[in-house]
């Protein structure tokens, strides 16, 4: 594809990105910012979660990893569900009868202000990272289609991307973002089919052949039962899909601010509910579109990419199909990262503002969107470090990475949660962050050490649930006696 042609879609998509920011948040206030004045509609914000839930790294990575992991991705996604029933039925209710803007307001609540401020800390490492891995792929895929052949460097790269998430989300916050996500929606399923529609034309399949020929291939063997130790292991996979989802979603600040953002419980717990059924469909389609992209690729001697990543924009974008189907590439790749960047971007500006910074207790309204400001542009500074920092070192699969520093990052969140709803003893606050970090580190060691110690046994995205683990374990050797 043309550079011009793929700038040029970029610059058409933002500028319908702006202007429907602009329009959702020009009278928002800091509670708009950060929880949509709590007035949004159920199904809007339904809508708009299918997308916030797909993030650039789901719409490259999923498709190319089929060939490794078959369609066994789907075995975590109905985990995911799961998990989004919990949360539904659990955490919701909780964050809704305590009025929180932050969801880490209740650590305080509950323990104090160090587990307060740990629970803030790793939320903000972990979707710093988070965001920073997702929207590096973007980065590699506008490197290789714009900036490489018009001889720029990846630092202009990075500045141009993240300058233009920070451009639409300084404004309008949750506002704006529940309206730009439903944008995304529509965009990421459209082109997904769309895609799915042309290559299938290609190869001269009607649909119930298309469905046929997907079926029968070895990639789409979905459940697996037989070796344990194989990390695509049924009970492996879902259980941490259920965990991954209640620690990546319902204890995450960047997708729980949407749904604080509806009118009451009920109305959250019913776009809980409604998304997570849409998420599982929308997966499904990206792993099918992966199993054709393979099929067309060998019948057409297209020599497989080292990394799976790009085995997708490989095939959309070098001439293989009409333009269109690169259009339509671009269109569903910058409408996953850019919105998924935007969401964390402004989560990651509330978390700090009012967690690690406290503004909204100690300042005016007006002091609080100065800090507010100040906090969002400095947030955008260090995702753009982090993104060059992950080029230098990056060597797998970006959506392994991004489960991978979530069992390290969120493990101790999800531990804390949990002692918090489920255990009624009061700890000894200012040693939790002690807790907190030796937890990850035991990981680590048990990780490394997994396969030697327990007869070949390899740990996966389970490690989250050791990690959450330790830091219960831990937290109950904190609890204060009672005199």
């Amino acid at each position: 594809m043309s550079p011009i042609l793929v700038l040029s879609t970029i610059i058409c998509y933002f500028i319908l990105l702006y202007v429907i920011s602009y329009i959702a948040g020009r009278k928002a206030d800091n509670e708009g910012f950060f929880v949509g004045n709590r007035k949004s509609h159920w199904y809007v914000v339904a809508f708009a979660m299918i997308g916030s839930s797909i993030s650039g790294v789901t719409f490259v990575s999923v498709p190319g990893m089929v060939a490794v992991n078959n369609f066994a991705y789907l075995q975590m996604v109905f985990g995911f569900l799961a998990g989004q029933v919990i949360i539904a039925f659990l955490l919701i209710p909780l964050f809704y009868k305590m009025n929180l803007v932050s969801i880490y307001e209740y650590l305080e609540n509950r323990f104090g202000v160090s587990t307060y401020k740990t629970g803030a800390w790793f939320f903000f490492i972990s979707k710093m990272l988070g965001a920073a891995v997702r929207l590096f792929l973007v980065c590699v895929v506008l490197q290789l289609l714009v900036f490489e052949p018009l001889h720029l460097p990846f630092f202009l790269n990075v500045i141009f991307t993240v300058s233009l998430v920070w451009f639409y989300t300084f404004r309008g916050g949750v506002k704006a973002l529940i309206w730009t996500d439903s944008l995304k929606t529509i965009c990421l399923v459209g082109s997904v089919l769309f895609c799915i529609y042309y290559i299938a034309s290609d190869l001269h399949l009607s649909f119930g052949g298309m469905m046929q020929a997907i079926a029968e291939h070895d990639y789409s063997k979905t459940f697996f039962f037989d070796d344990v130790n194989d990390k695509r292991y049924f009970f492996k996979q879902f259980l941490a899909g259920v965990f991954t989802m209640i620690a990546m979603t319902g204890l995450d600040q960047d997708m729980m601010q949407r749904n604080l953002s509806c009118k009451n419980f009920r109305d959250s717990q019913k776009n809980m509910i409604t998304s997570g059924i849409c998420q599982v469909l929308i997966i499904l389609l990206f792993l099918m579109l992966g199993v054709l992209l393979y099929i067309f690729a060998t019948k057409s001697g297209i020599e497989i990419p080292k990394k799976s990543d790009e085995l997708f924009p490989l095939i959309a974008t070098h001439g293989y199909f009409p333009k269109a189907v690169g259009v339509l590439f671009i269109v569903g790749l910058i409408s996953a990262a850019y919105s998924a960047a935007g969401s964390a971007l402004t989560a990651l500006t509330t978390s700090f503002t009012v967690d690690i910074l406290g503004s909204t207790r100690k300042k005016t309204e007006e002091e609080t969107t100065k800090v507010r400001k100040k906090v969002h542009v400095a947030m955008s500074v260090v995702m753009g470090l982090v993104i060059i920092v992950i080029n230098l070192l990056n060597n797998t699969s970006v959506i392994d990475a991004v489960y991978i520093l979530a069992s390290y990052t969120y493990g101790p969140i999800l531990g804390m949660f949990a002692f918090g709803m489920f255990v009624k003893k009061q700890v000894r606050d200012k040693y939790v962050p002690l807790v907190a970090v030796l937890s990850p580190v035991l990981c680590f060691i048990l990780q490394k050490n997994s396969q030697a110690w327990f007869n070949g046994y390899s740990f996966s995205y389970e490690l989250l649930i050791f990690n959450a683990l330790f830091t219960f374990i831990g937290l109950v050797l904190l609890i204060k006696k009672q005199k």
